[in-house]
């Protein structure tokens, strides 16, 4: 009985270190809390983020050991990137956002157009009947497609009556990012300089890559499993993060 103990405490204990090396090194899951990055990411979603994508820093481990400074192995994130980072303000939150500015950018918003190194950001308005949330509200939008300049297309939109219609200019300092949320006028992100702003390459944590469960909560509550059809989101599920 008691070699029977020892050998599932050594079973458990592996496990971990298994799993402690695959969530450090290769793929951590994520939970999405906010509307924020509505309509390509919902409350409810559950998503891989790759770790390797940018590099190591101390931000890639659990709980953010203070082991090394910088990043090993580190790589270039790209523009229009969905990335999971911790915020600046506490280095402990993780947030998540699509990567607009890189170091040396010139980005702003003027009348509800992305201008980046003074050059406006290309645009399709898309008809949807999409409901879009903002906290606990739906709110009217107005919804475009945007092209970056290194051709990534992404779906982003606009409150009607939006207070982000126009924005102060930022510069991205060296070594730093900036980045906002898909929706527009319900993000707290780089433009809150406050409590966001401008973000270090070693807060990144990593590239968001599939989701791979996703449940509505204002169906119900996942424990009522027989009503599952209804609020498992199935066509959301191994959904590729655009």
């Amino acid at each position: 009985m008691k070699k029977k103990i020892i050998d599932n405490i050594k079973t458990l204990f592996y496990a971990l270190i298994i799993a402690l090396f695959i969530r450090s090194l290769f793929f951590q899951p994520f939970y999405i809390p906010s509307s924020s990055m509505e309509p390509n990411l919902l409350v409810g979603d559950r998503l891989f983020v790759s770790k390797y994508s940018y590099g190591y820093s101390r931000h890639s481990f659990p709980f953010s050991p203070k082991i090394f400074t910088g990043r090993i192995l580190e790589k270039s994130p790209k523009r229009g990137d969905v990335v999971v980072f911790k915020t600046p303000a506490d280095n402990r939150t993780d947030y998540i956002k699509r990567l607009i500015g890189l170091p040396g950018d010139k980005v702003q918003i003027i009348n509800k157009d992305l201008y980046l190194n003074d050059v406006k950001i290309e645009k399709r308005k898309v008809e949807t009947s999409l409901n879009i949330n903002c906290g606990d509200k739906i709110i009217q939008i107005d919804a475009y497609e945007e092209t970056l300049s290194n051709g990534k297309k992404y779906l982003t939109v606009y409150r009607k009556d939006g207070t982000m219609i126009n924005t102060d200019e930022f510069i991205v300092p060296k070594e730093h990012y900036f980045f906002l949320g898909d929706n527009r006028d319900c993000s707290k992100d780089s433009r809150f300089l406050s409590s966001v702003g401008y973000v270090n390459f070693n807060n990144l944590v990593g590239k968001a890559r599939i989701i791979f469960f996703s449940n509505d909560k204002t169906k119900g509550t996942f424990l009522k499993f027989w009503n599952w059809n209804q609020i498992v989101r199935k066509d959301r599920l191994f959904k590729k993060i655009q």
